[in-house]
């Protein structure tokens, strides 16, 4: 008689288990990623970086500058899983957000208000060693901004828009701060805050026609869950069309000005083409008000910041 062969029974069985361990790892990694929102993160480590770069150049000792990042890279990830306890009730009205974690029910408020200010606490205490309590101080402020102002002004008024803006050019400061900017410019050098503050009206001004692109392409979702979106104020399109123009024209000489510290003809050429071709997609919106169009505008922007950021660095360190 042949024997039992239980490997051959216990294979099909541990692979199943190997599969289902993968899977549920798999998910936990994806509830981290919507949490965290790395893509919103990197936007904002990327213009920290470029606000210190263009105040100081590249540091003696990069490594406070990557600590710093670090920090402000937790203080990120803390305001979005506060945004998404603050919103949950609303992500569970839209089919784009319904699957987050806390509005699907897969992770308690109670625990990721632990997550949330566990990796404020981190970050801010990474921040100060490493930046300072100057730019520690902006990156909470950009923290209050967009948790306490913005998160719950969406469901009240359409300036919301105008008040994540805010928070959005913030990292600006942090990076400026962390380089000792206002030291810079008291001893006679405004190189750093001249770049800064064109930077930072620059974020300001691109997050428009940026935001109002998403607002398009989701408004009826927004209209869903009552947010108070200039889209669904006004269903025409017509003033977010409106707004997303006048904000993409008057960034070109923002962008412009990107150039002043260095006086570089590259960069100058660089920012000018960036913001132009930003104005003409927001200019198309404007007119056609359609999902195409909408798109369009969205993935120009996208491509016209990174563009931006990059000649900001390659071409437009301090001398």
């Amino acid at each position: 008689m042949t024997p039992p062969q239980p490997v051959a029974v216990a294979v099909p069985a541990l692979a199943s288990e190997a599969a289902a361990e993968r899977s549920s790892w798999a998910v936990v990694g994806a509830d981290i990623g919507q949490l965290v929102r790395p893509k919103i993160a990197l936007m904002v480590l990327a213009t920290v970086a470029t606000g210190f770069w263009l105040t100081a150049g590249r540091p003696a000792d990069v490594r406070p500058l990557l600590w710093l990042l670090v920090g402000t890279a937790l203080v990120a990830a803390s305001s979005s899983i506060a945004n998404q306890i603050l919103e949950r009730h609303t992500d569970r009205l839209m089919p784009r957000t319904a699957d987050r974690p806390v509005a699907a029910g897969r992770l308690s408020v109670a625990a990721a208000w632990s997550a949330a200010l566990a990796l404020l606490a981190a970050g801010a205490a990474m921040s100060v060693l490493s930046g300072g309590w100057p730019a520690t101080c902006a990156a909470l402020a950009t923290w209050v901004l967009y948790v306490a102002a913005y998160t719950p002004l969406k469901r009240v008024s359409p300036l919301n828009t105008a008040v994540g803006a805010v928070a959005g050019a913030l990292p600006v400061a942090i990076g400026w701060l962390a380089a000792d900017g206002p030291a810079r410019l008291v001893g006679g050098d405004p190189r750093g805050a001249v770049g800064a503050a064109a930077l930072g009206a620059v974020l300001y001004l691109w997050q428009f026609p940026h935001f109002m692109a998403i607002a398009w392409l989701y408004r009826r979702q927004y209209a869903a869950a009552g947010l108070q979106m200039l889209t669904v104020v006004d269903p025409s399109g017509l003033r977010a069309g409106g707004q997303s123009l006048a904000a993409a024209l008057a960034m070109i000489p923002a962008a412009l000005a990107l150039a002043v510290p260095s006086a570089g003809i590259r960069l100058f050429l660089a920012a000018a083409l960036a913001a132009i071709v930003y104005a003409l997609a927001a200019v198309r919106f404007a007119i056609r008000r359609d999902d195409a169009s909408a798109r369009g505008l969205l993935l120009t922007s996208l491509g016209s910041l990174l563009g931006l950021l990059t000649a900001a660095v390659v071409l437009g360190p301090p001398a």
